[in-house]
């Protein structure tokens, strides 16, 4: 079923963006065909979801819960057979000597992610891939250039007050569905985990493969950063260019960043926004720049905090932050861009994710030791 799902999944996407031809081996460096493998609750859709839709749903969750019981034990075992290894002094794989982790290890530990988003989709919109990437995405933009704190160097998001800040309400179902990952391979830091965990999310939702490197450490409480240095959605223009700027971005990233509102959704219990921005909240596409130009938007009537909602489904949303991009003649010229060419925003949108997610770390290795990892169904 999940196969189908794919296969469908994949095609609409195609048939929905005939401009891009997904041309993989010119515009899409790092990119891996993919194969089917996902369900028809993560599947592409350009409007919004008939009833009728949902049976193959309920029909596919009962499948998961048929196999789930074998599941359990197969990881169960292969926990209890990764700590007997470090008991006795090594790492998974190895007999002896000092354990340092291999791109095979680190493509371990991205499986090991890519599966529990594929199996555990109990989450939100069929998958944990969005607040997965959220995760990354907050722990590595609180980085400040003039001081050289914050950044995903430390993972202080594990510690009050930083874990409590109001932007990173939420999280700690992110940072729960990783724990697991952390006692299968306690090696890696948890600064590594939750970055390479959004490289996996991404990669996972359908979009590009993004090169990644090891070398963060984690750090005590005493490292988290103050409150109010990640983006507030409520705000404008003016905002976005202090909040990235000091991070050392420009016009361009800032933009290229804000594409990754292609998945996910909002929720008056920890931002008090509501909804998502794009009908297919669980794959990353580009389609969050053409609704922003293509449909029209106005103020949402309701009680919770200012925002936008779509003249024709009434079921999207787009925050003032998120309007400030067409309202912007600088930022505007981008999101055209972007709207125009799924490869483009692809391209750019990895380099410069890559660019957040390295912020402040002091890597001994090189730029050309990143890593690129295999999406688990190809």
């Amino acid at each position: 079923m999940a196969s189908a799902a794919r296969v469908l999944s994949r095609t609409a996407f195609r048939s929905a963006h005939p401009s891009s031809s997904f041309k993989h081996a010119t515009a899409r460096p790092f990119f891996f065909p993919r194969k089917p493998g996902q369900q028809f609750r993560r599947a592409y859709a350009s409007s919004p979801a008939s009833s009728s839709s949902r049976n193959g749903i309920y029909w596919g969750i009962g499948l998961l819960a048929a196999g789930g019981a074998g599941y359990y034990l197969f990881a169960a075992n292969r926990g209890q057979g990764i700590q007997e290894s470090l008991k006795e002094g090594s790492a998974p794989g190895t007999h002896t000597g000092i354990f340092k982790p291999s791109r095979e290890d680190y493509q371990k530990v991205y499986n090991e992610i890519a599966k529990r988003l594929e199996e555990h989709d109990e989450y939100e919109d069929g998958s944990y891939g969005p607040v997965v990437l959220r995760l990354a995405w907050h722990c590595s933009g609180t980085y400040d250039k003039e001081t050289g704190t914050g950044g995903s160097n430390g993972a202080t998001m594990r510690f009050a007050p930083e874990g409590d800040h109001g932007a990173n309400s939420g999280l700690k179902a992110a940072r729960d569905f990783l724990a697991p990952v952390k006692q299968m391979f306690p090696w890696i830091t948890y600064s590594d985990l939750w970055t390479l965990a959004g490289v996996c999310a991404i990669q996972e939702m359908q979009g590009p493969v993004i090169p990644w490197r090891p070398g963060r450490q984690d750090r005590d409480a005493a490292a988290c950063t103050p409150d109010g240095r990640l983006p507030d959605g409520s705000k404008e223009h003016s905002h976005l260019r202090a909040i990235f700027g000091r991070m050392g971005f420009d016009d361009r990233e800032i933009v290229a960043l804000s594409g990754a509102h292609a998945v996910g959704r909002c929720h008056p219990d920890r931002s008090g926004f509501d909804g998502p921005w794009t009908f297919s909240p669980t794959v990353l596409t580009n389609d969050y720049y053409k609704l922003l130009l293509d449909e029209k938007w106005h103020w949402k009537k309701w009680n919770g905090p200012k925002q936008y909602e779509d003249d024709t489904s009434k079921k999207l949303m787009m925050l003032p932050t998120d309007m400030s991009l067409i309202q912007d003649k600088e930022f505007r010229k981008h999101v055209e861009r972007y709207a125009k060419d799924i490869d483009v925003f692809y391209n750019e949108f990895r380099d410069v994710l890559v660019k957040l997610l390295e912020l402040g770390v002091p890597f001994t290795s090189k730029e050309e030791d990143r890593m690129s990892f295999k999406p688990l169904n190809e």
